[in-house]
C-alpha cells in the first residue's frame, strides 16, 4: 500500500512540477515577446520552417477533410430532403473549428516535433549551457522566435485551409455527387458570418503559441542524451496535441 501511494505521489508530484515549469516559461516568454532585444532574421526563418513548408500538408489534409465531410453530409441530408445545405455546413464547419483544429495539429506533428529535436539537441550537446555562460537568454533566443512565428503563420495557414476546405467539399458535393453548383455557392456563403473567420483565427493564433510553446519547452528540458531527445519530440506531439484540444474546447465556450 505505501508503495502504490508513494508512486502516485510521485506521479501528482511531477505532472504538477510539469505544469509550474509550463506557467514559469509561459511567464518568461510573454515577457520576451514585449521586450527587447528582438531578432527578426531568426523570427523569418522559423516563419518559412513553421509556415512556408507546412503548407502542402495542412493543404491536403485541409482537402480530403472537406471532401469527406460534404460526402458524409449528403448521404445523410439526402435522408430528409435538405442536400442543398450541404455547402453551408462545409463552410461553418472548416471556419470554425475544423481548419483551426485540424491545422494545429498538423503543424504540432510537423514544426512542433522538430522544435523539440531542434532544441533538445542543443541541450544535450550543452550549447544552451554554452549560451548562458555568454549572458544571453535562452528563452529570448530561442523560444521567442518561434513563438512570435507561429503566432504569426498559423491564422495565415488556417485561411489556406478553410479555402482549400471549401473546394474539396464543392468538388465532391458537384462532381461526384451531382449537385447544384449555384446551390452549393449561393448556400456556402449566405449563412456565413465574419465572426465565424474572425474566431477561427483567434483560435489558431492561441493554437500557434501554444504548440511552439510546448515544443520548446519539451526540447530545453531535454535529459539522457539522443534517447532523450528521442521521448521529448514525442512528448512535444502528444502534450501539445492534447493542449490544441483541450484550448479548442474552452475558447469555443468563450468565443460563442
Amino acid at each position: 500500500m505505501t508503495a502504490v501511494l508513494e508512486l502516485l505521489g510521485r506521479g501528482v508530484l511531477s505532472v504538477l512540477e510539469g505544469v509550474g515549469r509550463f506557467f514559469t516559461l509561459f511567464g518568461m516568454t510573454l515577457r520576451g515577446l514585449v521586450s527587447p532585444p528582438w531578432a527578426p532574421a531568426a523570427t523569418a526563418r522559423q516563419v518559412v520552417r513553421v509556415g512556408v513548408d507546412s503548407v502542402p500538408v495542412v493543404l491536403l489534409t485541409a482537402f480530403f477533410t472537406g471532401g469527406v465531410l460534404a460526402l458524409q453530409t449528403f448521404k445523410g441530408f439526402q435522408r430528409f430532403h435538405a442536400e442543398g445545405y450541404i455547402g453551408s455546413v462545409v463552410a461553418l464547419s472548416m471556419l470554425r473549428e475544423l481548419g483551426p483544429v485540424l491545422t494545429g495539429l498538423m503543424v504540432t506533428g510537423r514544426a512542433g516535433s522538430a522544435m523539440a529535436a531542434e532544441l533538445g539537441s542543443m541541450r544535450v550537446t550543452e550549447q544552451i549551457d554554452a549560451l548562458v555562460s555568454l549572458a544571453t537568454d535562452p528563452v529570448q533566443y530561442l523560444f521567442v522566435p518561434r513563438v512570435l512565428a507561429a503566432i504569426i503563420v498559423v491564422p495565415m495557414l488556417v485561411v489556406l485551409a478553410d479555402a482549400i476546405g471549401i473546394v474539396g467539399g464543392y468538388l465532391v458535393a458537384v462532381s461526384y455527387l451531382g449537385a447544384n453548383p449555384v446551390v452549393y455557392i449561393n448556400n456556402t456563403f449566405q449563412f456565413l458570418d465574419m465572426d465565424d473567420l474572425t474566431s477561427g483565427l483567434i483560435k489558431s493564433a492561441v493554437f500557434g503559441f501554444l504548440l511552439a510553446l510546448v515544443g520548446c519547452q519539451c526540447g530545453f528540458d531535454t535529459e539522457g542524451g539522443a534517447e532523450g531527445v528521442g521521448r521529448s519530440t514525442t512528448t512535444a506531439v502528444v502534450m501539445g496535441s492534447l493542449s490544441i484540444l483541450i484550448a479548442d474546447f474552452f475558447l469555443t465556450k468563450v468565443l460563442f
